[in-house]
């Protein structure tokens, strides 16, 4: 070997980070470092051998994928999260002769790095819960003083009417007019407080809760939209809230980010409990890619409703493929069953 090859190698065998070259085969045909932090298996377990032999089913369509982007000359950039550690990755097209002939890659750990990450994101949840807060004493002031006010200037208004009826008529037209009016804004002020106010779904039910929230939905998308939700379900006041922001903001990220046309929303059983679960056709997403920082507030937003009402949440997607947001609950034999 020559002596600068034999450097290289030595460069990337001993570098604080990992790299590895496949083929267009789908084969790793070098490997540097220790990649056991991000695919689970020693180097001697990955070389020579295809993505298919060498990894689980869904890590090997994830790493496949990838690896075509890189070959059809795109750079991929995406954080992987191993067993124990969190690892920057970047994936590249490799040419010969100046077409891609192979996919390149290099993985850095950043472990202390994600977790100082993960401690901006705790900050930004609490701002959230503090909004969440602010958001709920509005809606109360609305229902309660706005709404309750608008509702007593109707009655005296209708009464003013019956009053002026045979004196002045021309009058209680133009009250039947104002009174049309006030109806409109009180619809607008009841609309806005259950927007924002999620308790509100503790009182009208989960499934009227989505069946308002489709509707309003379908003023903005154009698409099929199903709701497949047992009338009859009731959870636990904490679940229900959390349930339908998750599907809130995972329908909002659909409209706005997929490029769907179709999106079903169902709560069924789970092998342990309950789940929900957001589905749409849409072009999908990398999650790696996501992890990296290209996680939106909604997202955030989900993890957080999430955790307050101890939910596990998965958001499940591939290019080309769809997105399914899945938040799961386990009833614990029913204690949190209503």
């Amino acid at each position: 070997m020559p002596e600068g090859d034999h450097l290289a190698e030595l460069l990337l065998g001993q570098a604080p980070s990992c790299s590895w070259l496949v083929n267009s085969a789908g084969v790793f045909e070098r490997l540097y470092g220790d990649c056991s932090g991000i695919f689970g298996k020693p180097v001697e377990a990955l070389a020579g051998r295809s993505i298919a032999q060498a990894l689980p089913k869904d890590a090997a369509q994830a790493w496949a994928t990838r690896f075509s982007r890189a070959l059809a000359g795109e750079i991929v950039s995406l954080r992987e999260r191993g067993v124990e550690t969190v690892w920057n990755v970047s994936i590249f097209p490799v040419c010969v002769d100046g077409k891609p002939r192979y996919a390149g890659a290099l993985a850095r750990e950043i472990s202390d790095w994600n977790k100082a990450e993960q401690d901006l994101r705790q900050t930004v949840l609490s701002a959230l819960k503090a909004q969440e807060f602010e958001r709920k004493m509005a809606a109360k002031f609305l229902h309660d003083n706005v709404g309750q006010n608008l509702t007593a200037l109707g009655m005296q208004l209708d009464l003013a009417r019956m009053d002026l009826e045979a004196a002045a008529p021309e009058v209680c037209g133009r009250l039947a007019e104002i009174q049309k009016q006030l109806e409109t804004i009180m619809e607008d002020v009841r609309d806005y407080s259950y927007e924002l106010n999620p308790s509100t779904v503790e009182r009208a039910g989960l499934r009227p809760a989505l069946e308002r929230l489709m509707t309003r939905m379908r003023n903005r998308f154009n698409g099929s939209m199903r709701l497949n939700v047992d009338p009859f379900l009731k959870l636990d006041s904490n679940v229900a809230p959390a349930f339908y922001q998750i599907a809130q903001e995972a329908v909002e990220n659909a409209i706005t980010h997929s490029g769907c046309s179709s999106i079903e929303i169902a709560v069924k059983p789970s092998r342990n409990g309950l789940a929900l679960e957001v589905r749409d056709n849409g072009h999908g997403f990398d999650p790696g890619e996501v992890a990296l920082g290209r996680r939106g507030l909604g997202i955030m937003s989900m993890e957080h409703y999430a955790a307050q009402a101890g939910l596990s949440l998965s958001i499940i997607s591939e290019r080309c493929a769809g997105t399914a947001v899945r938040a799961s609950l386990d009833l614990e034999d029913g204690k949190r069953a209503l």
